[in-house]
């Protein structure tokens, strides 16, 4: 059996969607299904029970899950441990992070580095279209990103940084000269998704209350709607401090939600730098990310 044929195989067996596994390993669904009729085909039993509801492990699936699990898992690690001894012996640690949000967690890499003077320490920034990809191709040891994370083959860990979630108005809407607003009164306007393509997890998460029915396709065609009067929209204060927009005004929300960022891995058994950076982040505690106050809402982010 080769190698991505059990890796279409254990991904469907932790998915049990068709659909889903296809998107994880960015291979269409026809490809998922033929991987896992030439298996049933070589084994010679079903490995999977398939209804028009439902995916399920057969008892031999399950079975065969269990015996390739542990045998995949040591091939990946024999394989990362051939790239450090190819960087000659120096241990790497490589993190990624969404956007500029490096910046943020600068505490959490400063005390890292005096702690661990020899190892490399590098960032790839996460794609916020695909933002598990690094983790699970294993480009990168750990990610920092939105929580929650609901996916079964990641972990996450401690709480790296929290930010307050306000409120995007242009500057000509009733509610920019407010400082601050309540979300129940948020019923009297359209309120926008966020526009960004992101987990529905994440959209609920960034977006406390949501109008249903048609809505703009991008984080632009948002923006372009809020500063044009057609509605509000959520933001994150991070959002504020580096894409600060002069035709918007950001507003405080009385009920102040937040969002928190976490550092996330693979599941399974911890590499040693991975859980090193993860404790120094749980030393340090949640950082905050501040915000000032100015009469028009608010304006800069510190």
């Amino acid at each position: 059996m080769e190698l991505r044929d059990i890796e279409i195989f254990l991904t469907l067996a932790d998915e049990l969607h068709f659909g889903r596994t296809a998107e994880k390993l960015h291979i269409s669904p026809p490809r998922v299904s033929q991987a896992i009729a030439k298996q049933e085909r070589r084994i010679g039993a079903p490995l999977f029970e398939r209804t028009s509801r439902k995916v399920t492990l057969t008892p031999l699936g399950e079975q065969l899950r269990d015996d390739l699990l542990a045998g995949y898992r040591r091939i990946l690690d024999g394989v990362e441990s051939a790239r450090d001894s190819a960087r000659g012996g120096r241990e790497v640690l490589t993190f990624g992070v969404l956007g500029p949000m490096w910046q943020e967690i600068s505490p959490i890499t400063a005390l890292f580095r005096s702690r661990h003077p020899d190892v490399d320490l590098r960032m790839r920034e996460v794609r916020i279209d695909d933002p598990f990809a690094l983790l699970r191709e294993r480009e990168v040891d750990i990610a920092l990103l939105w929580l929650p994370v609901e996916e079964a083959d990641l972990t996450v860990g401690p709480v790296a940084f929290t930010e307050p979630i306000v409120l995007a108005v242009g500057r000509a809407h009733p509610l920019a000269t407010r400082s601050s607003v309540a979300l129940d009164e948020l019923s009297a306007h359209t309120v926008l998704p966020s526009g960004l393509p992101i987990p529905d997890y994440w959209e609920s998460a960034v977006s406390p209350v949501r109008d249903p029915g048609p809505a703009p396709r991008s984080r632009e065609e948002v923006m372009w709607a809020v500063t044009s009067g057609d509605g509000v929209a959520f933001a994150c204060a991070q959002g504020i401090k580096y894409l600060e927009r002069a035709d918007v005004v950001y507003v405080p929300i009385d009920e102040r939600p937040t969002m928190s960022w976490g550092l996330v891995r693979r599941a399974g058994r911890p590499a040693r730098l991975a859980d090193e950076f993860s404790r120094t982040a749980a030393e340090l505690g949640p950082l905050d990310l501040a915000v000032t106050l100015e009469p028009a809402g608010l304006r800069r982010v510190g």
